[in-house]
This record gives C-alpha cells, structure tokens and sequence, in this order.
C-alpha cells in the first residue's frame, strides 16, 4: 500500500498543467523540423508529437532560428505538417527498491505487463560521477563462484573491467554466472540491441530465478530507436545508483558497449556530427568514459558500483575505437578467444592476454608467487605449443617448459572449473597442481588433451 502512494505522489509531482506547444514545420529524412519551441526547449529535452493515430516521442536534437530539430523514437510515417508538438522537459528517472526481479525498458516503463511504481526521486539519465577527490580506493577481493576470477584474475569491490569478446565464445553465459554468482547486494544488467527473442530466454534460462532474485534488467531491444538503445545503459546505471546511495554494494553489468557506441554514432549523425573515429563520431569517447567514470567506488556512506562492460571486437580486434577507448579507462580487461571456446573450454578467456589492475594489492604474497607461476608455464607452453603438439620437442631440454607441458591439462581444466570454497580454497587447489607437476620430474610429458566442454556459450 505504501508503495502504491509513493508512486502516485511520484507521478503527481511531474504532472505539469502547462506545457509549451509547436506545429510541425517540415520532416527532413530523419529529423523532424518544429516551429515556435526554439525559446522553450532545450538541447536534449523530451518531446511528444501529438498526430491523428497517436503520439510519437522524441528527443531534441537541434535549435535553428525559430526551428527545433527533433530525432522521435520510431518512424516519421504518418507526420505531417501542422501537428502539435509538446515540449516534455528534461528526460528522468524514478528507480524503486520494487524494481528487483523486473525487467524494464529504457524509460522505466516494465516490459513484462505488470504494474511498476515510480520511486519517490526523479534522477537524471546523465548524472555527474562521484568527486574524483572524494572517493575511496577500490576495496577488498570478491568471489566470484569461477576458479578463474578467484585466482588469475581477481575482481575487488568498486573496480572496473572490460570484457572483450566475438559473437558466439560464451560472452553471455559469462555475463549471467557474473550475475548469479559475485557477491553483491543487487545486479543491474543492461541489454543493448539484443534479439527480442534473447531477452526472456536470457531472463529465465541463462540468468534464471537464482539471479533474478536480486537483479534488475534494463533492455532495449534491435528494434528500438537509437534514442532508446544509448540511454539503455544510462539508464542501467541510474538504477545502479541508486541501490549505491542507499549504502548497497551494486554489480553492473552492460552488454554491450559496442552497441551502446554504434546507437549514439546514429543520434550524433543525425545531429549533424561528422565521423572521424573509423566512423565513429569524436563525441563517442567521452560518452563512453563518462559512463565508466560513474562506476567504481562511492564516497562517504554511499556504496559502491563494481561494473563489467562487454564489447564485441570483430577479428579479436583490440585496437578498435570503442575497445581502444574503453580499456584505457578501466581497471583491467578480460579477453575471450574464439580458439580457446572452438576447442570447448568455457569460459574461454585468454589468461595471457588478460590483466587485472586490481593485483598484486588483492592477493597476499604467497598468492601473488602463484600468479606468477602459473602465467610464466602457460606463456611457456604457449610459446612452444606448435613444437610440441609436432613432436619436435624432446623432454628435458627445457625444465620450465616440461613443468608446463605436466601441468598444462589439468591447469586448463582448473581454468574452466566452478570455485565452491571462494578464492582461498581456488588458491590451495591451483598450488597443490603446481606442486603436483614440479614433484615429477622424471614423468614423460604428452600433448595435452582439449579441455572438456563445460557449458554453452552465447
């Protein structure tokens, strides 16, 4: 009952009696040219076109003389000249604690049918981050339920990591067991330009009632506007904020940045911005930092965001604008190899290629010997692998690279293992396999055997 009331006082409060009215002047492919709003609406502000079949949204995108450009958020069919439009002021956002366990568009409209009430604050899409003097430094190691980022990769609280990855290596499938299993007091998940069809089969079968039990889901599907599709992570953490005021640990989780980036070349385009970054407009590197820097960690009693932003590299292409842009920001990045997931080892990250910026202050020294351990015989095996898949490599010439040919099988199977005893029981397992293959010396080494095949990616 109270939530009710709350919402409804919500939506009492944004009611306006009033509102500034233009007639449409011209439709110029896909802009939509208003007349008499230019002293009243603002760079960005909301605006609704009111026509004999409905109303169409939109977005303010220009100001001209006595003109107002407007990008609306579906097709222009059916516009014509003369039609009222209503300036709806500044986009905002109300999140709920009810929001938990819902799925919702853009706008914080739900997507699932059911009735969804407003918080008792409206917040902007595009809040400032946190006083980079202010805040406090990234805190201690989380689990994460995988072997991998228990150990070689740690995730602490408040850090941010890149995920980078081709359609099809389990990025996805990633992302969910992120969500189902890293401790944090609520996920917030953004889906950009996903499939219709993959947004409930993500909902109920990759993330499932375990992680819908603390998440919230943001998503603006393929078909939606680009308007819809670049404030979908705005939105996202926006929601994610405010779980962080209220002192609560929030996991944010964005797939994908590629999407995100490709949706405001569309809307800057169309604003009349010209491309320059490999057809990226100059404006996509500060929309892409500026949505970091509002992850990481809080100040005073606020919590903290820790988030992972996925992006899709074409060819395993690092060099990119929107992958090049985005790990400089970051405080690590996990790359997902196509090889390693053709050969059935999920996750199928690149341990080698991979790096988190959270060490060595996240694991204690004796950890740290591991790490380090552990990357030197995988980076010597991996030097010599075609050699010694070829047979042209004969045991005891290298000590280090026998060690690595012992170990390699079942240190490729610790990599794709779920972590049941958080990272302190990952790390016992990783140094008794060390101290297992440094024991044998006088073992014949053999090719390794491909991993088994231990989930499906997406």
């Amino acid at each position: 009952m109270e939530e009710d009331i709350t919402g409804l006082r919500s939506r009492i409060a944004q009611m306006q009696p009033v509102r500034a009215v233009g007639r449409v002047d011209s439709v110029d492919g896909t802009a939509i040219w208003v007349r008499g709003l230019s002293e009243k609406a603002c760079i960005g502000d909301r605006l609704r076109l009111i026509r004999p079949d409905g109303e169409l949204g939109g977005e303010v995108l220009r100001i001209r003389d006595d003109l107002v450009a407007m990008l609306p958020d579906e097709s222009a069919e059916g516009v014509s000249k003369g039609d009222r439009v209503a300036v709806m002021g500044p986009p905002t956002l109300a999140p709920h604690d009810g929001w938990i366990g819902r799925v919702v568009d853009a706008y914080g409209r739900p997507m699932d049918g059911m009735p969804l009430a407003p918080g008792p604050r409206r917040r902007p899409f595009r809040a400032s981050p946190p006083p980079a003097a202010s805040r406090r430094p990234m805190g201690e190691r989380l689990g994460t339920g995988m072997s991998l980022f228990d150990t070689m990769l740690p995730v602490v609280r408040g850090q941010r990591i890149g995920l980078f990855a081709g359609s099809g290596v389990g990025k996805s499938t990633l992302l969910a067991n992120f969500a189902k299993g890293m401790e944090a007091d609520v996920v917030v998940l953004a889906l950009v330009g996903e499939r219709g069809r993959e947004v409930l089969e993500f909902v109920r079968s990759v993330l499932g009632p375990e992680g819908m039990a603390r998440s919230v889901v943001v998503a603006a599907t393929s078909d939606r506007s680009p308007l819809e599709r670049r404030r979908c992570p705005l939105a996202a953490m926006t929601i994610a904020e405010h779980f962080r005021d209220q002192g609560k640990h929030v996991l944010f989780l964005a797939d994908s940045i590629t999407r995100f980036a490709e949706a405001h070349r569309e809307v800057a385009i169309a604003s009349g911005e010209m491309p320059a970054l490999r057809g990226h407009p100059p404006s996509v590197a500060h929309q892409i930092m500026r949505l970091a820097e509002r992850a990481g960690p809080g100040v005073g009693n606020a919590g903290d965001i820790t988030a992972i932003f996925s992006v899709l590299v074409a060819g395993s292409d690092m060099d990119e604008p929107v992958a090049d842009i985005l790990r400089g920001v970051l405080d690590g990045h996990v790359v997902m190899d196509r090889q390693i997931a053709e050969r059935g080892r999920y996750p199928a990250v690149d341990l080698l290629r991979s790096v988190s910026r959270s060490l060595p202050e996240a694991a204690t020294d004796p950890e740290n010997e591991l790490i380090m351990k552990t990357r030197q015989l995988l980076g010597a095996y991996s030097k010599s692998e075609t050699m010694v898949r070829a047979g042209l490599y004969r045991a005891g010439e290298d000590p280090v690279l026998d060690q690595a040919i012992r170990v390699y099988p079942e240190l490729d199977g610790f990599l794709s293992e779920n972590s049941t005893n958080g990272p302190e029981g990952a790390f016992q397992k990783l140094e008794l396999l060390l101290r297992r293959a440094k024991a044998s010396p006088n073992k014949r080494p053999a090719p390794p055997a491909p991993a088994r095949r231990s989930s499906v990616p997406m």
